[in-house]
């Protein structure tokens, strides 16, 4: 039988060759929970009468959406996930002593391992995809069955392929592609499929730019989204202590696919993605056209908060100013990106453009802290979702964008194409 990857994975783990529509119950090799909501599942875990994980090295708690605690609320939610670590003695245990967010963190810690099956009680867990594995969101009492067994089912998912053909223009990076594949297919298009990124632009897209990719799966509706293991993929993790051997799986010449979707990159614009949805996809030119004037930007998550991002970000604020009535936030996704963002000087152009650089956290994005917004302002932002009263107001917008835009809006105090400076 001919396969895609994500058919793949799962026949591995089950030990029976399976089909996208079948019903598994697979073994799970990374369970990730963060502060909002593992406590959750904590309760249901000792509910059960359970005394010990089922796999403690393959249970993972990152404490990243209101860490530092912002109140008396936060503080004492995550004590319950605290509490819980330290008293199973949790190797894979992450706060303020080596924070970042979730999704950043882990793979660069080497606990993401191509050909795994991942699961997380949050919905941008598809991040890990990037890696050559299946990775997915579930709720938290879904987390808890995975806690006590190590396993849990699925629906094997169908899947859709995305072909992205040529060669980047100047500007265009992963968050673009995927902002079109949405654009394209809507937040619907893919309802509980798999998203298989390929093609020539792929090759050539860098890590950073394939977890960007995968990110935002999930704003298509997708069940996961996944790169196929490469020389990129093999460059990222050489160096690292990885958790297990990968296993390396590619899908077939005649695999099934629900449908095939081909992009040529080569005449993409940067994309901006207006509010109040993700598939609201609009070319930078017509923004631009649009004289969107911009109350804050916000560059940093786990779409958009690597090394890269800051990287680009940096080369375009070098020796200007954040516009006056504009304020500029950015959050390195990890204390390791932090620290490489200051070794290369990159903090000190932030800070010397008039931005505000904070701590790892998830705190901005769902609109938690660290850059809430107020009645009828608008932000620029490089996260993931730009629903109603997401970033802080309900009467508030938010523009979804690639931290090229980001940056080139917070210095024209509009959005503005990054090509034109």
């Amino acid at each position: 039988m001919k396969q895609t990857i994500t058919e793949k994975i799962f026949s591995a783990h089950t030990g029976e060759e399976v089909s996208a529509g079948q019903i598994v119950q697979s073994p799970i090799d990374m369970v990730i929970g963060n502060d909002i909501t593992t406590p959750i599942s904590i309760k249901q875990f000792e509910r059960s009468g359970a005394q010990k994980l089922a796999n403690p090295d393959g249970f993972a708690i990152v404490m990243d959406h209101y860490i530092p605690a912002k109140d008396i609320l936060s503080a004492n939610q995550a004590k319950i996930s605290r509490d819980f670590a330290y008293k199973h003695d949790l190797k894979n245990y992450f706060d303020e002593k080596d924070m970042g967010i979730e999704h950043a963190l882990l793979p660069e810690k080497g606990l993401v391992i191509p050909g795994d099956v991942i699961i997380g009680a949050d919905s941008h867990t598809c991040t890990h995809g990037a890696l050559g594995a299946f990775a997915t969101g579930m709720g938290s009492t879904d987390l808890a069955y995975a806690m006590i067994t190590g396993k849990n089912w699925f629906k094997v998912p169908q899947t859709i392929k995305v072909v992205f053909n040529g060669k980047f223009g100047e500007h265009i990076y992963g968050k673009d592609l995927i902002l079109e594949v949405i654009r394209r297919i809507g937040v619907d298009g893919a309802l509980y499929k798999a998203l298989e990124f390929t093609g020539e632009a792929i090759s050539s897209l860098d890590m950073d730019g394939r977890f960007s990719l995968c990110n935002m799966a999930i704003e298509a509706g997708g069940k996961s989204g996944i790169v196929a293991y490469d020389d990129i993929t093999k460059e990222f993790l050489e160096g690292k202590n990885l958790r297990s051997k990968p296993v390396i799986h590619y899908s077939d010449e005649g695999a099934k696919y629900e449908s095939i979707l081909e992009i040529d990159v080569s005449k993409l614009d940067p994309v901006v993605a207006y509010p109040f949805l993700p598939s609201n996809g609009k070319s930078v030119r017509e923004a631009v056209k649009d004289d969107i004037a911009i109350d804050q930007v916000f560059i940093g998550s786990c779409t958009n908060g690597r090394l890269s991002d800051l990287r680009i970000a940096a080369e375009i604020l070098k020796g200007k100013r954040v516009s006056k009535k504009t304020r500029l936030i950015i959050t390195p996704a990890t204390q390791k990106i932090a620290r490489e963002a200051e070794k290369e000087g990159l903090i000190e152009i932030f800070i010397e453009a008039g931005a505000v650089v904070s701590n790892p956290t998830c705190g901005a994005c769902l609109g938690g802290y660290m850059g809430i917004l107020g009645k009828g302002e608008r932000c620029v932002s490089t996260t993931n979702r730009n629903f109603v009263g997401r970033m802080g107001d309900r009467t508030s917008e938010i523009y979804l964008a690639s931290s090229a835009v980001a940056a080139a809006s917070a210095i024209a105090g509009k959005i503005a194409d990054p090509r034109d400076l």
